[in-house]
């Protein structure tokens, strides 16, 4: 339990449903999707569909998103809803023009957007309600707007730079970044939502819909086509898991890198993490060092899954034994593993789990803040840059190809024990997820904490050298790391942003929100 004297969250606790997610207003239509009848898939579409109007900068439906969930047996099945590059584009064509990455603010990085094809097929497979009912507050606050929320506002003005031509039009408000509590309205994306609700996935992926973000790729030198946006199509995965002292990790397997986190859990079971203090330098330390070891495997083998070769050595327990020896507890590894993709903090997640313990962890965004910058000039839709996640080195399992899935950063999680779903969880904060889901499961683990007190923890974050950690560390251990050979950097911003509901054997839901975002966790 927490100390009352401090500012802090107590966990929320309720028996009938619960959602935690980044935005209150999305919390709130989850919950009541579900005592209007709805199961957790249906409330998580309706919640993350609505995230897209409440916080445009992180997510949309011109992103992607992936999906676990678990249903009444206990199975947890995965979704794959990642775009691919369009069918004529090839890393040849920008080695070619000179570029070693691709170009962040380009066409050329927007891949075709997969999300809409997914919350289709799930609402369809899964859901109980149908795309309307479910859609319907989503097209409500897109028409009348939504006030601009504090967290949302302050990585507004972060990320409006990238913004260019049409998008300028729609996500400025009279030219100028809104402030927080400044009303946004999307109604061109009502309009998209409406088409989809009556049509289903056509109504985005073919006609007007689909002609208008064609146009605005096109008018850019994009190589999309029309084939490349009706072809488009979710696949169903195996999820991979880790175990880490009885408690399971399921994780995506490529294209997203959560293989990534279970490397890291694999690693951190050679080391005595419960002797050390939790908010030491110790632990902060060999963390950093296995983060750095887990995240080389991820940029040498991780890619779309029909070019991945090597999951099952990332996954193997041997793997993780030899690397975890050539870390040393007293200094540092100087050659740190520069991350092969822009590192980017713009993502939602939000979990759900209903009555009958149906529990969903889904996650979606269009990458960088604002994504590519270009929207459709019609209907404003903002499309995803996940192509800058291809590199462009010949002959890479992720080098640019048409048609290929690029590495993708976002991973939902799903905890068990002893073959039964505990905990769908998720981490914000793009390359961090991985780091943030082996951290979280150590929280709970090793120490004890609640989910709430889990995701309330500093976190730090090795990245392109630097050690990058929040200010809930003490200078002490600041000077400790440096000491140890780091380069500590104080974040300007927190890192990431995380929700998660336990289910516990009593029947009690307890959700889970993170302070660092704007939202909370909601039960009934």
């Amino acid at each position: 339990m927490r100390d009352f004297h401090f500012p802090g969250r107590s966990p929320v606790l309720a028996t009938s449903g619960m959602c935690a997610t980044s935005h209150p207003l999305a919390a709130q239509v989850a919950v009541e999707t579900l005592k209007a009848g709805g199961n957790a898939m249906d409330a998580a579409i309706a919640g993350a569909v609505l995230l897209g109007i409440c916080e445009p900068q992180m997510t949309g439906i011109g992103g992607d998103c992936f999906v676990l969930w678990s249903d009444a047996s206990g199975k947890i099945n995965a979704l794959n809803g990642s775009g691919r590059a369009p069918v004529a584009l090839d890393a040849a064509d920008l080695r070619a023009k000179g570029q070693s990455v691709v170009p962040i603010q380009s066409p050329h990085a927007v891949t075709i957007p997969g999300a809409i094809d997914a919350f289709c097929t799930l609402s369809e497979r899964v859901g109980a309600l149908g795309l309307d009912r479910v859609l319907a507050p989503a097209i409500h606050y897109a028409e009348h707007g939504v006030p601009v929320s504090d967290r949302v506002a302050f990585d507004w003005v972060r990320d409006a730079e990238v913004l260019q031509g049409a998008a300028r039009d729609y996500y400025l408000v009279n030219g100028k970044v809104p402030s927080a509590g400044q009303v946004f309205a999307a109604p061109g994306q009502a309009e998209v939502l409406r088409r989809i609700a009556a049509d289903g996935r056509d109504g985005f992926y073919t006609g007007e819909v689909a002609d208008d973000m064609l146009a605005a790729l096109s008018a850019l030198g994009g190589k999309h086509t029309a084939e490349d946006f009706a072809t488009t199509a979710c696949t169903d995965t195996d999820p991979i898991s880790s175990t880490y002292k009885r408690t399971e990790l399921f994780e995506h397997p490529p294209n997203g890198h959560g293989a990534t986190a279970n490397l890291m859990l694999n690693m951190l079971t050679h080391f005595d993490l419960a002797s050390m203090d939790p908010f030491g330098s110790q632990r902060a330390h060999i963390e950093a060092e296995v983060a750095k070891l887990a995240y080389d495997a991820r940029n040498r083998f991780v890619a779309d899954m029909e070019y991945t070769t090597r999951l099952d050595h990332m996954l193997d327990p041997n793997t993780a034994a030899k690397l975890a020896a050539l870390i040393d507890p007293t200094r540092a590894i100087q050659s740190a593993t520069e991350l092969s993709e822009q590192v980017h903090k713009d993502t939602i997640y939000i979990t759900v789990v209903d009555k009958d313990r149906m529990a969903v962890s889904l996650i979606y965004s269009i990458f960088n803040g604002f994504g590519s910058g270009i929207a459709s000039e019609k209907y404003g839709i903002l499309l995803q840059n996940r192509g800058a996640g291809f590199t462009l080195e010949e002959g890479h399992p992720n080098e640019l190809k048409g048609g290929k899935r690029p590495m993708h950063t976002i991973i939902p999680g799903m905890l068990a024990r002893d073959g039964k779903p505990i905990m769908p969880f998720g981490v914000m904060g793009g390359a961090y997820q991985p780091m943030g889901h082996a951290r979280f499961v150590t929280n709970l683990v090793d120490y004890g904490m609640d989910p709430q007190a889990a995701i309330d923890a500093p976190r730090t974050f090795t990245d392109q050298g630097d050690l990058k950690i929040e200010r809930g560390y003490s200078e002490a251990v600041r000077a400790e790391l440096s000491d140890l050979g780091h380069n500590v950097v104080i974040r300007e911003t927190a890192i990431g942003g995380a929700q998660a509901i336990e289910m516990h054997d009593n029947g009690v839901l307890e959700g889970a929100s993170d302070a660092r975002k704007d939202g909370c966790a909601l039960g009934y």
